[in-house]
């Protein structure tokens, strides 16, 4: 068991008044007259801070002693108004989650417990508002006194402090193969604090898909055996992360880097977890590797990563909604043994809410081992929810017709039982042992039968179901409809998915199961709701894990006859985000829509410089939306084009067009697309107006580190800056160009 309150114990504080620097003594009164020396080595992950209020804020750093591997270790802490520390802060030890201002000492004795992984957090309250402050820690050894680095961080301003905020948003850090030279950058920021939006670590160790090679940059689990090992059919095998060893490993190592280690000793941080600080394209504690060729749900393995997140991050968490003790208790089921969603003032006008997108929702709505040719929305389904002429005429062309029952159909029934083994799917086509009737696809079961008379040249061949026959048959929604092309496949499952078909199939599937369609669970959506409605400050900034706005690209297909139109697909690129969970999306707006002031959401995870407005199809309701790119995992022109060279009937959709200038087409509300770089955002939040400066990195500038002076300043030649903002009372977006600020209109998609 660890438990949260004895993680704080003894370092929650109060700050009191400023004192000079005495003596040195190893039992935790002062510091100052002894032969004391920075060693990063008793530091190595350096330090951090986080979760800025305006009185109070979190410290942390890493102890390690060679020589007492498995003790606890007695350190000190001393914080200070000025990088000398000539200025110091008295503090008042607390207990619990109690404090009170009195006198005390200038130097603050905590322990780094071993089954903590040596992790120190220390919670200091009573801080003066919008106030920059330093802190380092101090151990003594058998040869002295060591310290760590000199860390700054900043309170938030006081409430109702009518006064400008400017902070940086971040996500996508992947370690291997690749720099944070855009961290050497965002240093050289004057910045009140940094958001990030998830995607801290990666999991794996070098997924080909996702990671680059590593080169002289990667990573190795100690704990192999406690790793989960995958062998793709191309490229080396690579291990992903599942016990809180495998997972605490990648922390320290992605902490190691001094480029990262700058920004947490410069900025205070305040965090959420994405889907790789668990599992890519998770849900709840469900991983998603094997698209469902197995069961993948591993609460041990969910946990280990929040309690890792939950040691290495400067992250405060709220009390205990129950009142009690305020812990992490591996007993607890997943997911309340933890939550990350909060929220933060920053004085008259700044008002960040972060949300956890990952805990609570739903597995993705089609299976990714979904069989193609099962329908899922019959023609009675399709008239019941559809009652409008327009409306079916609409879906009229992305349906199309199946066997009622494929129990009545003897021969094409025994085709599907003799392929199944054949070509890996289930031979109860996804149907429920006792289920009847078993409506299947006809064009799946042409497609399956013609394949198997290709398999058995010497056997009769098995006639394929003509046009005539399909012409008497009614016509529905397949998986095959939605983009679902393989069996075990997140292609027409999380990816690429038929928008015409998904819209439609997701109505009538929510309509019958409401728990399906859920993302932030009722506790966390109600909280959101009010929180944002009784927010008194100019701009409401949602930290928003993936963009809210829709992502298509457009696919127009040829007709088989010359006297047929053509047929133009619009396909999601994802559905692991908002646009695979429309009915909660929608929602959202339209209640974001109507609060006063203004409301502003941040995203990250897609890799993909992005500014639009996210809109609800059909009505007026919108909010402006910026979305930035990765600190270093691959760009999303990277990610999709892997993607798409894989993709059965994809793979030429962009036709030589430049990704940015698809995507910009084929969705109206979106105004800016960068898919090509790396980087980071800066706002700029005043009464008047919400700016945001895209800092853009080209990919290959990744490939070596850039740390030094010399390299910072080639760095500097390669960085190009984007502007956009909204103004307050408005959901418009402008753009600058050249030092001029025009309004940006949506244009008609194609």
């Amino acid at each position: 068991m660890m438990r949260r309150r004895d993680f704080l114990r003894a370092t929650l504080v109060t700050a009191g008044s400023v004192v000079v620097p005495t003596a040195c003594s190893d039992d935790g009164d002062a510091i100052g007259a002894c032969d004391v020396h920075q060693d990063d080595a008793f530091f190595p992950q350096s330090v951090a801070s986080g979760d800025p209020r305006h009185d109070s804020v979190v410290l942390w750093t890493r102890l390690i002693d060679r020589k007492q591997p498995q003790s606890d270790l007695n350190l000190a802490i001393v914080i200070a108004l000025d990088e000398g520390f000539t200025q110091l802060v008295v503090l008042t030890p607390g207990s619990d989650n109690v404090a009170t201002v009195g006198s005390g000492s200038t130097q603050l004795r905590v322990t780094a417990r071993s089954e903590f992984d040596h992790c120190v957090k220390v919670k200091v309250n009573g801080l003066s508002p919008g106030t920059t402050y330093y802190y380092r820690f101090y151990y003594m050894t058998g040869e002295g006194c060591v310290s760590s680095r000199v860390g700054r961080t900043r309170t938030a301003p006081a409430p109702g402090a009518d006064v400008p905020v400017r902070f940086a948003f971040v996500s996508g850090q992947d370690y291997i193969g690749r720099y944070y030279n855009a961290y050497v950058a965002l240093a050289k920021e004057e910045l009140d604090f940094v958001v990030h939006l998830g995607g801290y670590i990666h999991e794996t160790t070098g997924n080909p898909s996702l990671q680059a090679p590593p080169g002289q940059r990667g990573i190795s689990f100690s704990d192999v055996d406690g790793a989960l090992a995958f062998q793709p059919a191309e490229g080396a095998a690579y291990h992903a992360a599942k016990s809180l060893s495998n997972y605490r490993e990648l922390y320290k190592t992605y902490r190691s880097d001094r480029a990262l280690q700058r920004v947490h000793e410069l900025f205070p941080m305040i965090a959420v977890w994405g889907d790789h600080e668990f599992s890519d394209d998770c849900h709840g504690a469900t991983a998603a590797y094997l698209d469902g060729r197995e069961p993948e749900t591993d609460e041990y393995r969910r946990k280990s990563a929040n309690q890792a997140w939950f040691e290495y991050m400067p992250a405060e968490y709220p009390n205990d909604p129950k009142g009690d003790e305020f812990r992490y208790d591996r007993a607890v089921a997943y997911p309340d043994d933890i939550t990350i969603y909060r929220d933060f003032p920053f004085g008259k006008h700044v008002h960040l809410v972060m949300t956890d997108l990952r805990s609570y929702r739903a597995d993705h709505l089609i299976p990714e081992e979904a069989f193609p040719g099962k329908v899922i929305a019959r023609k009675a389904d399709i008239e019941a929810e559809f009652i409008e002429a327009e409306e079916l005429e609409a879906l009229a062309p992305y349906r199309s017709h199946y066997i009622e029952d494929i129990d009545a159909m003897g021969r094409y029934k025994d085709a599907l039982v003799l392929a199944a083994p054949l070509f890996g799917f289930d031979p109860r086509l996804g149907f429920a042992h006792d289920e009847t009737p078993r409506p299947v696809s006809a064009s799946v079961v042409n497609e399956i039968v013609a394949k198997l008379n290709e398999q058995r040249p010497d056997t009769a061949p098995v006639p394929l179901i003509s046009e005539s026959e399909m012409s008497f048959m009614d016509v529905g929604f397949a998986y095959a409809d939605l983009g679902k092309t393989d069996y075990y496949s997140a292609f027409g499952s999380r990816y690429f998915v038929v928008k015409e078909s998904f819209d439609p199939i997701s109505r009538i599937a929510l309509k019958a199961d409401e728990a399906r369609g859920v993302v932030m669970g009722d506790a966390q959506r109600a909280w959101f709701q009010k929180t944002m409605e009784e927010s008194q400050s100019t701009w409401k900034v949602w930290g928003n894990e993936y963009r809210l706005s829709q992502l298509v690209l457009a696919h127009t297909t040829q007709p088989a006859e010359p006297e047929q139109e053509p047929l133009t697909r619009h396909f999601y690129l994802s559905c692991d985000g908002w646009d695979g969970f429309r009915r909660e999306r929608d929602e959202l707006i339209e209640m974001l829509a109507t609060v006063e002031g203004n409301v502003v959401s941040i995203t990250g995870d897609l890799g993909a410089f992005l500014a639009g407005t996210a809109a609800v199809e059909g009505a007026t309701a919108k909010i402006v939306e910026f979305g930035g790119a990765a600190i270093s995992s691959a760009t999303y022109r990277s990610v999709l084009t892997k993607q798409l060279a894989s993709h059965p009937t994809l793979k030429d959709v962009l036709q030589g067009e430049d990704i940015d200038d698809s995507m910009q087409k084929a969705n109206p509300y979106l105004a800016f697309s960068n898919a090509k770089s790396n980087g980071f955002c800066v706002v700029e939040a005043n009464a008047d107006e919400f700016v945001v400066s895209m800092h853009m990195i080209p990919e290959d500038a990744l490939a070596a580190p850039l740390y030094d002076e010399t390299g910072s300043a080639a760095l500097d030649e390669q960085i190009t800056i984007a502007r956009y903002k909204t103004k307050a009372a408005e959901s418009e977006l402008y753009l600058e160009d050249q030092g001029t600020w025009t309004q940006w209109i949506p244009r008609t998609a194609s």
